[in-house]
This record gives structure tokens, C-alpha cells and sequence, in this order.
């Protein structure tokens, strides 16, 4: 069944958002100011997160990807000019329409179900987990990486699996093609293929062109 759609403030950013996963933002831009006020003014406290495509975060004019995540603020705190938030992943959705970006931008989207799991995702996801917190290590000897080799995950698995990804030294491109997988396999499946890849490239220093996260939800 086809879920119902719904209108959303959008915040584009040169990242990508998982679910379960924490957004540290400062926000200065008057737009997004704006946008984040009336936010909190309602009683949902979210908005939509999509990685721009071209463009930047700040000016306007920016090019967006059509899949993204609903993120839920935890905490503010407001000073002059200037929110500084910390919100959390929730569901996936996709952008049915934009809508004008007067005064801050706005979109009608749909929720996308979670990933499929099946008897076979637990055994995957370790193994995949293997191939990423090695890469991970092995990384931290050519760059500075947010995430150690040995962070503590959610025992859960249907948040594990996300957690896990958002962890891989993976650029944003990278990281929005698995944002839109449907199934637990081919996120996983192509979780190791890309994380190996990155792998390769660290060991050839051009570990650079990679891209680190941000903190984990206690």
C-alpha cells in the first residue's frame, strides 16, 4: 500500500543522513532560521534532510537529490543569529514535489518502508561489520577519522545495519546510494563492495576524497 505523502521543511546539505544516526548543525543562514523557528513553533519538531546534488549549503540556487531522511530535533539552544541543534535520523523518504523555497525550502514527500530483513541478514550484517571497522583501522593510519575501529553499536539490528554504514569511510555519493536501498541484502552487498573499494584507496593515499560522519546517539 502506497503511504500517504505529506509537506516537510527541507534543509539540503552537502551530507547524507541515516536513520538513527545524530545531526550537529549550526545555522545562520536567515532562511534556515527562519525555516527552524517555524519548526519548533509546531509539535513534531522535524524537518527533511537531502543531500544537494550541485550547489552549495548557503545562497540558494542548489540542485537536491529526491531521496532523503526525516530528522527530529533532541535539543537547541538559540543565541543571536544563530540555532545550534542537535536532531536525529528517522524515516527514509522520497520527494514527491518541491514546493517554493519562499520562505525556506519545502517539499512534498513520501515515507519509504524500512529495509527489508530476512534469516540471513544477521549473519550478513557481521560480516559486513567485519569489513568496516577493518577499513577503518587500517584508514586511521593515513587520516584523521571520526569513527575508531572499535565503537559500540546498537544491538538492535534493523538500526545496527545503518549505524554500520554510516560508520564506513564512504563519500556522500556513496552513502546516498545505499540511503536508497530496499533490502538489508543489497545495502549490505554493496556496503562491502564500496567500503573494500574505499579500502583501496586509503592504501593508495587518496584517502582524502573520503568523507567522516558525526557523533553517535548515546
Amino acid at each position: 500500500m502506497t503511504s500517504a505523502t505529506r509537506e516537510l521543511a527541507m534543509f539540503p546539505l552537502g551530507s547524507v543522513l541515516f536513520p538513527g544516526m545524530p545531526l550537529p548543525l549550526r545555522v545562520f543562514e536567515p532562511r534556515y532560521v527562519a525555516m527552524l523557528m517555524s519548526v519548533l513553533e509546531g509539535s513534531e519538531n522535524e524537518f527533511g534532510v537531502v543531500l544537494i546534488e550541485r550547489g552549495s549549503e548557503v545562497g540558494g540556487g542548489d540542485v537536491r537529490f529526491g531521496v532523503g531522511t526525516v530528522a527530529r530535533i533532541v535539543s537547541v539552544e538559540q543565541t543571536e543569529g544563530v540555532i545550534a541543534l542537535v536532531a536525529t535520523g528517522g524515516a527514509r523518504f522520497e520527494v514527491v514535489r518541491w514546493l517554493q523555497d519562499d520562505p525556506f525550502p519545502r517539499a512534498e514527500v513520501r515515507e519509504l518502508s524500512p529495509v527489508d530483513l530476512d534469516e540471513s541478514t544477521p549473519a550478513e550484517l557481521s560480516a559486513a561489520e567485519a569489513v568496516v571497522r577493518a577499513t577503518i583501522a587500517r584508514a586511521s593510519e593515513f587520516v584523521e577519522l571520526t569513527w575508531p575501529a572499535d565503537i559500540e553499536l546498537s544491538p538492535d539490528v534493523a538500526q545496527r545495519i545503518w549505524q554500520v554504514t554510516a560508520i564506513a569511510p564512504l563519500n556522500s555519493l556513496d552513502q546516498y546510494a545505499l540511503l536508497r536501498s530496499t533490502t538489508a541484502s543489497d545495502l549490505l552487498t554493496r556496503l562491502v563492495e564500496e567500503t573494500q573499494a574505499a579500502d583501496a584507496l586509503f592504501t593508495a593515499g587518496w584517502g582524502s576524497d573520503l568523507q567522516d560522519g558525526g557523533d553517535l546517539p548515546d
